[in-house]
């Protein structure tokens, strides 16, 4: 399976998604310029996290605009694999491809941690090796990390089982219905704030990330 890691300017994540997905599975990976056009020889697409064009305007409102947007919604299209991460997510709601958006933490700050999520869903390929009676552990940075959509929205997402990852415990940045993170209705777009890529080495003490890039091999 051959994973593509999208970099914008900004992008700070991307070495750290290479690391898990080339040396830690051994899978073929390439990183793609925001300026390139072709996604033909990609099986997922993965857009990390970072700044991209330092957050202006909105976070992911100009890499929406990027060239290799327009093929990154014509895989997801195709029914291919799609995941963003932390400012990828952003991306993916400023693109239509997944339904809400990220706005300023409740508290206005910063926030850097490790917080516990509950896994809502296994009937999904990404989360397939989680247990829902099991937490994780994941870490989080980010700014605006808010997930807001309205009533109808939301209502969608919880009855159609599009919650895959939720806060447990404290919500840290204010979230609707404490959510970490969702999918497309057909389940092959993910975006979730959460960094699985920073919790993918056992040298790092917690590996519970690992098994979203296992379960999708």
């Amino acid at each position: 399976m051959k994973f593509g890691i999208i970099v914008f300017p900004g992008s700070n994540c991307d070495r750290d998604v290479v690391y898990v997905t080339r040396d830690l599975l051994g899978q073929p990976t390439r990183t793609i310029w925001h300026e390139e056009t072709d996604l033909h020889d990609v099986d997922v697409v993965v857009i990390p996290g970072g700044f991209s064009y330092g957050d202006y305007l909105r976070c992911g409102a100009i890499a929406k605009f990027s060239p290799i947007m327009k093929q990154v919604v014509a895989h997801a299209e195709q029914g291919k694999y799609v995941l963003g991460i932390c400012n990828g997510f952003q991306v993916l709601t400023e693109a239509g491809l997944l339904p809400g958006a990220l706005v300023r933490n409740r508290d206005l700050h910063f926030i850097c941690d490790r917080v516990p999520l509950q896994v809502e869903s296994t009937d999904s390929i990404w989360t397939q090796g989680y247990s829902t009676t099991t937490p994780i552990e994941l870490p989080i940075a980010h700014g605006e990390g808010c997930y807001h959509a309205d009533a109808d929205t939301l209502d969608r997402l919880e009855s159609n089982g599009q919650v895959l990852f939720r806060y447990a415990g404290t919500n840290p940045n204010g979230s609707l219905n404490n959510i970490a993170g969702i999918c497309n209705e057909t389940r092959n777009v993910v975006g979730m704030m959460p960094h699985p890529e920073r919790a993918a080495d056992p040298l790092l003490g917690k590996a519970d990330g690992i098994n979203l890039f296992k379960n999708l091999i």
